[in-house]
């Protein structure tokens, strides 16, 4: 079983050029909202993913029980025709974490965090989104565990924190009226 413990942000600016970062292409499309199950192409490569509900009960914990499947080619497009909804089509950019992200205390008594950061492990997932949403632009960051989530200190250039509002979420954004 695969956890997904992220955050959510909305952008008030970005203030860098997005292009001198990594970056992927994604393409996804839902078969089901809850429980999510997506389709998704990430540049050449083709998965289905269940998304269920979250790890603990604990109303702090933002983790989610998360499954991935390999596809190929054909049994991606096969299923994306059975999507409902909206398309979702976006650019993800990969950018290093805010160096303020953690207080330094905390960082010093967890080397395994520091060292993930290092290693390009803890990032900003910024994703920018084509049409049907052109100009939504959401910030993601995924953490190691719930501590490190909980001791984030945001980006500068976020606005506010989306997490849990589902106005947000893709599998929503899917069954949007456009």
């Amino acid at each position: 079983m695969g956890v997904e413990i992220e955050k959510k942000y909305l952008v008030k600016r970005i203030p860098f050029d997005m292009e001198q970062f990594q970056f992927h292409v994604i393409e996804q499309g839902y078969l089901n909202i809850y429980p999510a199950i997506r389709v998704r192409r990430e540049d050449n490569i083709y998965y289905m993913t269940y998304k269920g509900d979250k790890i603990a009960e604990d109303d702090n914990s933002i983790g989610r029980v998360e499954y991935n499947l390999m596809l190929d080619k054909s049994s991606y497009e096969h299923m994306l025709l059975k999507a409902d909804g909206n398309i979702i089509r976006k650019k993800r950019y990969l950018i290093p974490i805010n160096e303020d992200a953690f207080p330094e205390d905390f960082i010093k008594k967890r080397p395994e965090i520091e060292q993930k950061i290092r290693a390009g492990e803890v990032k900003i997932e910024l994703d920018v989104f084509d049409e049907p949403f052109k100009g939504r632009i959401i910030a993601e960051v995924e953490f190691p565990n719930e501590e490190a989530a909980q001791r984030y200190n945001k980006a500068g250039w976020f606005d506010e924190e989306v997490t849990g509002d589902k106005r947000y979420s893709n599998a929503n954004m899917s069954t949007e009226k456009i």
